[in-house]
């Protein structure tokens, strides 16, 4: 599903120019918007689940010695899951429906309702979040340390804000509107809540994953005692 419409998003998302994907909306084209890079990592993500399902493992404390021990991919599932897919994905949607319901053109203006498809619209703030708890359901998922989840979490915050911001300076464009109304410091602090938000994000997945693996993670503790 996110392959067929990222792909469709790249092909025939556009206002008529000859390169929709680096031009689209001016500087930085699609790349300015945290929904776009959301889409691709998303994509990205299940694609590890399908390449670690064919060569890698699906370990759990539970298969003991009995099971094979966790390969590369496994981890690296684990550790995009929860250190960008979820918390990023999570972020988005909230986010996305909060200032769509307070003022959608702060977010999604009206006249992008004749660019965007409806379907694709949800496929983007919409679908990605009960996809992303149904796998935090079906499938377990080793966090890495909070402070290395947290790391690379924050990590790729700042580069994206770091990269919002230069397109602010250098071509004169907020990628979202909203930032647009604000004042120098209501934007300082809207950014800071935004960033506090990321990490509760981060910290309640991790909380709702040692929830629902609780016999699992428990074994992980006998092992260790």
């Amino acid at each position: 599903m996110y392959a067929c419409s990222l792909s469709y998003n790249i092909a025939f998302i556009s206002q008529g120019q000859r390169s929709s994907l680096f031009q689209y909306e001016g500087y930085g084209g699609k790349f300015k918007y945290l929904t776009f890079w959301n889409f691709i990592l998303q994509t990205v993500y299940f694609g590890i689940c399908v390449v670690n399902d064919i060569w890698g493992t699906n370990c759990r404390p539970s298969h003991g010695t009995k099971g094979k021990s966790k390969s590369s991919l496994q981890t690296l599932r684990d550790n995009v899951f929860a250190a960008l897919a979820y918390p990023i994905g999570t972020f988005v949607v909230i986010t996305f429906w909060s200032i769509y319901m307070v003022d959608r053109e702060l977010v999604f203006p009206k006249r992008l309702d004749a660019i965007i498809p409806f379907w694709l619209n949800h496929v983007m703030h919409t679908t990605v979040l009960p996809i992303l708890l149904l796998e935090k359901c079906l499938v377990y998922h080793q966090y890495p340390s909070k402070k290395k989840g947290l790391t690379i979490l924050l990590s790729f915050s700042f580069a994206y804000l770091a990269w919002i911001l230069w397109i602010a300076y250098y071509a004169n464009i907020w990628v979202y509107p909203v930032l647009k109304v604000m004042e120098a410091h209501q934007r300082a602090i809207f950014i800071t809540l935004l960033m506090a938000f990321f990490i509760s994000i981060y910290i309640l997945g991790e909380a709702i994953n040692k929830f629902i693996w609780r016999k699992e993670i428990g074994n992980i503790h006998q092992k260790q005692k």
